[in-house]
């Protein structure tokens, strides 16, 4: 193996593990208290609207259809986001829930969709990590410490509903290294299979629909959920400084 592949899968490997230092924050979370919610899923949403309207629709929308007009590029972005809202909503409508309190429930659903769609989110950064680690280390870094950046609130918005749901650490730090490691899934599909395959029009059509996901667990799921437990003014601020902190790392990646 090349040594410019196997710093491709160091480098996305230590991108992916930055989700458990996120997770970490349970371990400060002694009582398990309202406002820990309050926070980890403002902010979570915060990050996910960021990426979203930020990253993936504007990166979708530039390579879907290249060389076309705008309004086919942008109903296509459209219709691809709105086909994740859909599979956000059936995954919620599904998702089987076997915990005591309704609340409890409600929390172990946001974490586990928000788990699903950070894996959706991560394997295609993985393959963008490999491909461009692999061709130039330079700029592989500096792309793998801009993704460690954002996967750390992430880690987030995963471990504490999972951790407030079942009281287990454990599964709070084991759910939140599964949705990092698909980062390496990305990588190894990357390097074995999908290099030849994946092309700006597969790319964009899986942006849009990651985006999709990403905002109807924010609206649905995340901010109605950090409101139960604050006022809206708490929402917002924590909000607020989720957003900031993705739009530093997108500085930073750029």
């Amino acid at each position: 193996m090349p040594n410019s592949v196997l710093y491709a899968f160091i480098l996305s490997f230590l991108a992916g593990l930055s989700t458990v230092i996120g997770a970490l924050i349970i371990f400060f979370d002694k009582r398990k208290n309202n406002k820990i919610v309050t926070i980890s899923l403002s902010f979570a949403a915060g990050v996910m609207i960021c990426v979203s309207f930020t990253d993936l629709l504007p990166n979708s929308y530039k390579m879907m259809l290249d060389g076309t007009s705008v309004f086919p590029k942008v109903m296509l972005t459209l219709i691809f986001m709105v086909i994740g809202v859909i599979i956000s909503m059936l995954i919620d409508k599904y998702l089987p829930s076997d915990y005591e309190s309704k609340d409890n429930k409600g929390l172990y659903k946001i974490g586990i969709i928000s788990m699903v769609a950070i894996i959706l989110h991560n394997i295609p950064e993985g393959i963008a990590t490999f491909i461009t680690s692999s061709n130039n280390i330079s700029l592989g870094i500096t792309l793998s410490l801009a993704i460690a950046l954002h996967n750390i609130p992430e880690g987030i918005s995963i471990a504490v509903p999972i951790y407030h749901s079942t009281g287990s650490k454990l599964k709070a730090i084991m759910y939140a290294l599964l949705s990092g490691m698909s980062e390496m899934v990305g990588s190894i599909l990357a390097y074995f299979f999908l290099a030849p395959l994946i092309n700006e029009h597969v790319m964009a059509s899986l942006y849009a629909i990651i985006a999709g996901i990403m905002i109807h667990i924010s609206v649905y799921e995340l901010i109605p959920g950090a409101y139960k437990e604050s006022t809206l003014k708490g929402v917002i601020k924590y909000f607020l400084i989720g957003f900031a902190i993705m739009i530093v790392s997108h500085l930073l990646m750029g």
